[in-house]
């Protein structure tokens, strides 16, 4: 069911609800965008209704529950959100319900990226990125951080890592000479980084074999790989939740790292002698500053 059907739905069939349901059915047809990222409990006292109403109104529309019924929402309107949409979502929320309703949010993330994780394309992205001429890395604004964190711990395992920057080069000059052999990393999430795809495409018409890291299959990236790895972000503020993609990556390097033990065993004791010579980390002495315990 689309959108735009689920909202003439009720339109038309507003008239026939009882008061509690018209209530609910007013706010979403007007705040779906904010209804999208509430809970239950939230929008049954937005709209002065019981939680109890609200999970009856998602079962007579013919949801499973009221999770679903905002699952619908979600999925097609997080890619259409403006920053200050998202600031507004968390609006009316008290510090103990907004704590909670990110925590949530982060654990559902998790297990839904978990429970969808395909071990098979997990081991031939690592046999992949393993047997690569050269790992190239794209993801840019909000995406950029983790794009910078794989490509560290990549560079410990490997020598063929490049990340694909914007600066005094586009992206086209930097991966001029992506060629058959090659791994591209992409990553991008809703907001879709149009140069995110754009390098991947670039990419893929040279020959390289695609990895992206994305949310789902309408995403703009999923029709360009070779393999995809899909991981949850549903957002429910106007910071972008990368907790899922981040124990992704999380895992992708571990498990590189498992099958290239030796170079990596022997990359890190170069650098713990380094690190130890260049003072490169603070030594604690476990003494108390100012006399404080």
């Amino acid at each position: 069911m689309e959108k735009a059907d689920l909202l003439e739905r009720m339109k038309r069939e507003y008239p026939t609800y009882s008061k509690g349901h018209k209530k609910i059915a007013g706010y979403l047809i007007e705040n779906y965008d904010k209804a999208a990222f509430m809970t239950a409990s939230v929008l049954g006292k937005t709209v002065g209704v019981s939680e109890s109403t609200v999970v009856r109104f998602a079962y007579h529309l013919g949801y499973s529950g009221y999770p679903d019924l905002q699952k619908h929402f979600q999925e097609i309107i997080k890619n259409k959100l403006t920053n200050i949409q998202r600031l507004q979502l968390m609006e009316g929320l008290t510090t103990s319900e907004f704590i909670n309703s990110v925590y949530k949010m982060e654990a559902k993330n998790l297990k839904a990226t978990i429970d969808q994780l395909d071990i098979v394309t997990m081991e031939k992205v690592v046999d992949a990125l393993i047997n690569a001429r050269k790992i190239f890395v794209i993801g840019f604004r909000s995406c950029a951080p983790l794009v910078q964190f794989m490509v560290y711990y990549l560079g410990y395992i490997f020598d063929n890592v490049q990340q694909i920057t914007i600066g005094t080069s586009d992206i086209y000059s930097q991966l001029v000479h992506v060629k058959e052999g090659d791994v591209v990393i992409g990553m991008a999430f809703p907001r879709y980084s149009s140069q995110t795809v754009e390098g991947v495409k670039f990419a893929r018409e040279r020959k390289a074999k695609v990895v992206t890291l994305t949310d789902n299959e309408l995403s703009p990236l999923y029709n360009l790989s070779d393999y995809c790895i899909m991981t949850k972000n549903n957002i429910n503020s106007f910071v972008d939740s990368f907790v899922a993609p981040l124990g992704i990556i999380n895992i992708l390097i571990t498990l590189i790292g498992l099958r290239k033990k030796d170079v990596l065993v022997e990359n890190y004791s170069i650098m713990e002698n380094i690190w130890r010579e260049k003072n490169i980390y603070a030594v604690h002495d476990f003494e108390p500053l100012n006399g404080r315990k």
